[in-house]
């Protein structure tokens, strides 16, 4: 498999929007905590308090980049808000969103979750045009769009010509002194939700969010959609009427939090299934079902309903250590492994494991994590996988651009991937079965099949 990996920031972030509400820099920064799964690295919130932008970023956690202090500079009832996950160490705070970008014909904010696959030929388009660009997100090119043509009509007719120029994976919010637009790609690819809140409205990547805030779910922002949110309340625009609901395979499977829902399906409740389906089509003789925590938790207890094998908690998390697989480097990612999770001993000692994991990518973690159980005294480690082999590259979003990095990709053979990683015998769900789960006719499974909803320009196989 040859690749032309050009792309230097890969994102899978989350946003978050408020308008009409008091105090919603506070708002945000709540909304921000409960979306702290899909970013790690940096952080920021733009408010607008009447007059002018403000905005506050930085690295690190939320709860690091804001206090009581500095989010009481951030006034006003209008707000967006963004988590980062970050490929590009070297200029991780360049890449920290909300951007601000300042325009004689108005101000305007926007946060962005995704990745273009069009955003070499749309920058250099740009460039050519005189844009020059102060990070390696994808996310800036919306704001150059936007301005590329200075004539007078409405800001959501250049958003609109914005829009069909780009293609890819991505969901936007965009703030201007009187206006909040949600914009979801007409693939529908990535998540975006609509809530209301005392009077006002939310937006945000995902619905674990507004039950974290006491927001009410309205409904998702439909692919190919911009919801315009303002004084007058809401208004719905398609700025395509090619609509696909082609929901990422894994946001269900690993990105998105068990307690939100994604297009009417809940997270918990499509793991969960997941992991009956796996137990029909992979039995096992074993003693006990343990899951690698957190995203896996959901798919092994489906495993123990479906297969009368007891489920244990024979892993434990440090709830302090970040997530290994979206960590930006390898060495990160080993050490990550280490310091995260621990067997229980007395659980595991003597039995044989049905060991449940949700997806393999490169095999490190799941490596480490069967030979700790076997240091542990498990008799036997039965790996079973609630997702299909991860064969292709994503570029969607993903960290996972480089298809050499996917251990299925490079052994090719789940017999050498169990010998690989070491476990006694070693199974994936179907892809059909990913979209019985989820009672789905349509999902992104791109990772799986190599069947990518759209063009992939340069990025590809």
């Amino acid at each position: 498999m040859t690749l032309i990996n050009d792309r230097k920031l890969n994102e899978e972030c989350g946003i978050f929007g408020v308008f009409g509400v008091h105090d919603a820099s506070s708002l945000t920064y709540y909304g921000l905590h409960a979306l702290q799964h899909r970013g790690q690295e940096g952080c920021g919130i733009t408010c607008f308090d009447n007059r002018e932008l403000n905005r506050i970023k930085g690295e690190g956690l939320v709860t690091e980049v804001f206090n009581e202090k500095n989010l009481a500079t951030l006034h006003g009832d209008m707000a967006i808000g963004h988590v980062l996950y970050s490929a590009d160490c070297n200029r991780k705070l360049d890449n920290v969103q909300p951007f601000i970008f300042t325009h004689s014909t108005g101000d305007f904010t926007l946060a962005h979750n995704g990745s273009l696959v069009n955003s070499t030929q749309l920058k250099k388009y740009l460039e050519d045009k005189g844009s020059l660009f102060h990070s390696t997100s994808d996310s800036e090119i919306l704001a150059h769009l936007i301005k590329k043509d200075n004539d007078s009509r409405d800001r959501l007719f250049h958003i609109i010509d914005a829009l069909n120029m780009m293609e890819g994976a991505f969901a936007f919010v965009v703030m201007t002194a009187s206006k909040i637009y949600a914009i979801r790609d007409k693939h529908g690819l990535r998540p975006l939700s609509l809530g209301k809140l005392n009077g006002g409205y939310v937006v945000s990547s995902e619905t674990c969010a507004f039950d974290a805030t006491g927001v009410e779910f309205i409904r998702d922002v439909e692919p190919g959609e911009i919801v315009v949110i303002d004084k007058d309340g809401l208004t719905s625009v398609d700025y395509s009427k090619f609509k696909r609901y082609n929901m990422c395979a894994m946001e269900y499977i690993y990105f998105a939090r068990p307690d939100s829902d994604i297009e009417g399906t809940n997270v918990h409740s499509f793991r969960k299934e997941t992991g009956k389906l796996l137990a029909q089509e992979a039995p096992v003789d074993a003693d006990i079902v343990i899951g690698v925590p957190d995203s896996s938790l959901s798919a092994a207890v489906g495993y123990s309903e479906a297969s009368g094998i007891p489920y244990e908690k024979g892993l434990i998390k440090n709830k302090y250590v970040g997530r290994t697989f979206i960590q930006p480097s390898q060495a990160l990612r080993e050490k990550g492994v280490k310091m995260k999770l621990s067997a229980v001993r007395s659980i595991v000692n003597g039995k044989r494991v049905a060991l449940i994991d949700d997806s393999i990518v490169r095999g490190t973690t799941v490596q480490r994590i069967v030979g700790m159980l076997k240091q542990f005294g498990a008799k036997e480690v039965h790996l079973r996988i609630a997702s299909p082999e991860m064969t292709h590259p994503c570029f969607y979003g993903v960290e996972t651009t480089n298809g050499d990095e996917l251990i299925s990709a490079r052994l090719k053979d789940i017999e050498k991937i169990k010998e690989n990683i070491g476990a006694d015998s070693l199974a994936f769900l179907s892809v059909e079965s990913l979209y019985k789960a989820g009672n789905r006719s349509e999902l992104c499974v791109a990772c799986f099949t190599g069947k990518y909803p759209t063009p992939l320009y340069k990025n590809q196989q």
